[in-house]
């Protein structure tokens, strides 16, 4: 593995200062623009993509003009495009949660007011185990064998999502509701956005924590794959974590924007499952036919194409029954 443009032992501060920007961004959001619950509407959400995606953009830019100072120009392309290509590729990833937010909000009846503030949650213990994954992957990939492993497993991932039927949620049934069950008490009803309620003198966890449990293990879920796809862009940590954690942060805008389209995009698990199968192959087999790096430009252009493909034939051909109800 080669050397890192941005060790750990050097460059700490760099990843402090990014990391106390963006729970100063959180703090924000929450504290300022959503300290009432209330439903995102299309223009607000719209409104809070622009911002996110300009922030990442605006980093890339900072970073591409640092890693030129510092490293020549050579570098400077090659970092800037990995973080675009890892940044597309958790965002591509990140979609197939918005399905499943879906499905939990509508498996215990969370009203679209109280939507934003579970997923604020969920995202803030994202990070946290975004972070956790990251930096054990870090220390994992260092290893040839590690590597050949994780890439055989993402193109598993992707031939498995690919021939998988659609999801099916039955909250009632998983292990999370018993575990909690166990821990505390369950009210069937809501209270206001608190996620506990004391009633009688006894503590009760409401359906807000209910629902925020399994969106944080959702999200676990899905980081065991999207974490060791954006190492197969780049085997820098910091770049990693930082385009894993944009992504992140611009996923709730882009739920309260496709939230009510997600059944048309009914291609997108296909293309979702074939990006899985390009970076795992390109960590396994393509990286080391080109001598060590598959060209992050190819990369971007393949990842690219396929994701928009996907999203375009889902709305030129939709789904039968969407097509009779739409007529």
């Amino acid at each position: 593995m080669p050397a890192s443009l941005f060790p750990l032992a050097e460059y700490w501060w760099f990843y402090a200062a990014f990391t106390g920007l963006v729970l100063l961004l959180l703090a924000t959001d929450l504290g300022l623009f959503h300290r009432r619950a209330r439903q995102v509407g299309f223009r607000e959400a719209v409104l809070w993509i622009g911002v996110w995606t300009g922030l990442a953009l605006a980093f890339c830019f900072g970073l591409y003009q640092y890693a030129g100072s510092k490293f020549g120009a050579a570098a400077a392309k090659q970092v800037a495009l990995e973080f675009l290509t890892g940044y597309i590729v958790e965002e591509s990833l990140s979609l197939d949660n918005m399905f499943v937010f879906v499905l939990l909000f509508g498996s215990f009846g969370i009203p679209a007011q109280f939507q934003h503030r579970i997923l604020f949650y969920g995202i803030g213990g994202a990070l946290l185990f975004r972070a956790a994954f990251i930096g054990l992957g870090s220390v994992l990939l260092q290893y040839a064998w590690v590597v050949l492993l994780f890439g055989v497993f993402l193109v598993f991932t992707g031939i498995k999502m690919m021939l998988s039927p659609g999801r099916e949620m039955r909250p009632e049934e998983s292990a999370i509701l018993r575990l909690l069950r166990k821990i505390l008490p369950v009210t069937p009803h809501l209270h206001g956005q608190r996620f506990f309620a004391r009633l009688d003198g006894r503590l009760y966890a409401t359906p807000l924590l209910l629902t925020l449990a399994f969106v944080e293990v959702s999200d676990i879920l899905f980081a065991i794959d999207s974490v060791p796809a954006i190492f197969a862009i780049t085997r820098e940590p910091f770049i990693v974590y930082t385009s894993n954690v944009f992504a992140v942060l611009g996923l709730r805008s882009m739920y309260f924007l496709l939230a009510g389209a997600v059944h048309r995009f009914h291609l997108l698990r296909y293309g979702l499952a074939l990006i899985l199968v390009f970076v795992g192959l390109k960590m396994s087999w393509l990286n080391a036919a080109w001598h060590g790096h598959f060209p992050v430009g190819l990369s971007l252009a393949v990842i690219g194409g396929v994701l928009a493909a996907s999203i375009g034939l889902s709305l030129a051909f939709p789904k039968r029954e969407l097509k009779h109800s739409s007529e």
